[in-house]
C-alpha cells in the first residue's frame, strides 16, 4: 500500500521483492502501481519482509531491466536493493568494475552498489555494505534486503529523503511520511545523513558509518517533488509551499483580477499568493488526474503530449480578465509555454506568470532529471527572455532568499545547486541516462 502513496516519486514502473523465510519473490513491470499489481500477483508475493520501489529514471534508460528492486546472488547470499538518487562517480566506478570482470545486467547506477558488495572480501554483509558505500559518491538513499534483515542508509549529505516508521512491533522505511499514513504507521524519525539503520526481527539498530561534512537536503523536494501531506525536519510540505506563495506575493507588486493555480503542486503556493496579495483565488484549470506528473516523464515527446491532455481551462472564468498564473517552477519551459497559449486563446487580457522557485540555471546531479544545461530554459536566458519565450506579459520568480525563508531553515541545510550553482560535492562524472 505504501507504494501508492509514493507514486508521485516515479511513474515509469514499480516492483516489490519479499522474503518468506526461505525464498525471495519478485515482481516488477512498467506502468503505474495500480497497473503493475493486482490481487493475484500480490498473493504470490509471500513473506514477512518486503522491499518496494517506484522508478523515476535519472541514470539508466527507461526500460524493464532497469526496474527495481534488483536481486543478485553474492557470497553473502541473495540480496535485493532499491535506490533513490544518482551517483556522481558512476561512470568511472562502472568502467573500473567492468575492466575487473564485472558483468552488468542493467544500465542503472544502482547496480554498481550491488557489484561492490558482491566483490567485497569483508566477512559480514554489513561490513561489505559499509566498505562499498565508502567508494561511491553523490546522492543515495538505499535499502538492502537480505533474508529477514533490512539495511537502510542515507548518503552523508542527505540529498534525498529517507524516514523510519513503525506499525505495532514492525519497523518501516520509506522516502516520505505519507507512505506511513496509508498503512496507519507512526513516524519515528528521519534517517540521518551517513547513518546505517539495521532492522532485524522487529529490532532496530543505528550506526553512523559515513562522515558528514554538511547537510544538503534537496530544496526542490519542498517546493515540487514531495507530496504536500509529507513532513521533513518536522515541517509540513504544504505549509512550506503556502509560505512560499506569501513571500512570492510580497516580492511581486502587480494587480490582477484572479490568482489561477497550475494544479497540483502549485495549489498551496497559489493560496499563499492569494492571501499575501489580496487577489481572489480562482482554480480555473481542471486537471485530469489520470495523467501523471509531466515533469518526471522520461521523454520530451511524452511530456509534450501530457501537457495537452493534463490540463483544461474553464474559459468563462477568466475571459477578459487580468490573471496571475502561479506555478511551482519552470524547468524546461514546455508546460509553461503551453499553459500560456491555452490561456491566451481563452481571451485573457493580461497574463502574469509567477513562480515559487528561483530560475533553474544549473543541472542537477543528485537525483532530479535535469542533468543537461541545454534542457533548462533559464540556463542561458534572462527572466525577460524566458517571459518572451513562454509568451507571458509579466514573469516573476521568487528570490533565492525568499524560497529559503519559506522553509524556515538556513541555506546551509540545503542543496541549492540548481539555482545557485553551488554544488556541495565534487562531480566527477556527468550522470546522464545511458
Amino acid at each position: 500500500m505504501g507504494l501508492f502513496s509514493l507514486q508521485h516519486r516515479g511513474q515509469e514502473g514499480a516492483g516489490i521483492v519479499t522474503f518468506d523465510g526461505a525464498t525471495f519473490h519478485k515482481y516488477c513491470d512498467t506502468g503505474l502501481v495500480s497497473e503493475v499489481f493486482n490481487e493475484d500477483i500480490l498473493k504470490d508475493l509471500k513473506g514477512t519482509v518486503s522491499l518496494g520501489h517506484t522508478r523515476y529514471s535519472t541514470y539508466g534508460e527507461s526500460r524493464p531491466e532497469n526496474l527495481q528492486p534488483i536481486i543478485a546472488k553474492t557470497s553473502h547470499g541473495t540480496i535485493a536493493i532499491a535506490h533513490n538518487g544518482t551517483l556522481t562517480n558512476a561512470i568511472c566506478m562502472r568502467n573500473g568494475l567492468e575492466k575487473e570482470g564485472s558483468i552488468f545486467s542493467t544500465t542503472t547506477d544502482s547496480e554498481i552498489i550491488l557489484h561492490l558488495i558482491a566483490r567485497s572480501r569483508k566477512q559480514t554483509l554489513k561490513d561489505a555494505i559499509i566498505e562499498s558505500l565508502k567508494q561511491i559518491e553523490g546522492a543515495y538513499s538505499v535499502v538492502i534486503l537480505k533474508d529477514d534483515t533490512l539495511y537502510a542508509v542515507r548518503d552523508p549529505n542527505g540529498f534525498r529523503p529517507l524516514i523510519i516508521g513503525k506499525k505495532n512491533s514492525s519497523f518501516l522505511i520509506a522516502s516520505e511520511t505519507c507512505a506511513l499514513d496509508i498503512v496507519n504507521g507512526d513516524f519515528v524519525r528521519e534517517v540521518q545523513p551517513g547513518e546505517l539503520i539495521t532492522i532485524r526481527r522487529n529490532e532496530i539498530y543505528s550506526e553512523q558509518i559515513l562522515d558528514v561534512k554538511r547537510r544538503s537536503f534537496c530544496i526542490f523536494e519542498f517546493i515540487y517533488f514531495a507530496r504536500p501531506d509529507s513532513y521533513f525536519f518536522g515541517k509540513n510540505v504544504n505549509s512550506v509551499r503556502e509560505r512560499d506563495g506569501l513571500i512570492l506575493a510580497r516580492e511581486t507588486k502587480i494587480k490582477a483580477d484572479y490568482v489561477v493555480p497550475v494544479p497540483d503542486s502549485a495549489l498551496a503556493i497559489s493560496l499563499g499568493f492569494s492571501k499575501g496579495s489580496g487577489i481572489e483565488f480562482k482554480p480555473a484549470f481542471v486537471r485530469n488526474h489520470y495523467v501523471g506528473r509531466t515533469f518526471i516523464e522520461p521523454a520530451q515527446k511524452i511530456r509534450d503530449l501530457d501537457v495537452k491532455i493534463k490540463l483544461n481551462l474553464i474559459k468563462s472564468e477568466v475571459e477578459g480578465k487580468d490573471i496571475v498564473i502561479v506555478d511551482d517552477s519552470i524547468v524546461r519551459g514546455t508546460t509553461s509555454k503551453k499553459i500560456v497559449q491555452v490561456v491566451r486563446a481563452a481571451g485573457v487580457r493580461k497574463i502574469n506568470f509567477c513562480v515559487g522557485f528561483p530560475p533553474i540555471r544549473f543541472p542537477c546531479y543528485y537525483g532530479i532529471d535535469f542533468a543537461r544545461s541545454s534542457e533548462l530554459v533559464a540556463s542561458n536566458r534572462t527572466s525577460e527572455e524566458v517571459k518572451n519565450l513562454i509568451g507571458a506579459d509579466y514573469l516573476n520568480y521568487i528570490s533565492e532568499e525568499g524560497v529559503i525563508e519559506a522553509t524556515g531553515m538556513k541555506e546551509e541545510d540545503f542543496c541549492t545547486a540548481c539555482f545557485s550553482g553551488k554544488y556541495p560535492t565534487e562531480v566527477k562524472d556527468i550522470p546522464l541516462k545511458i
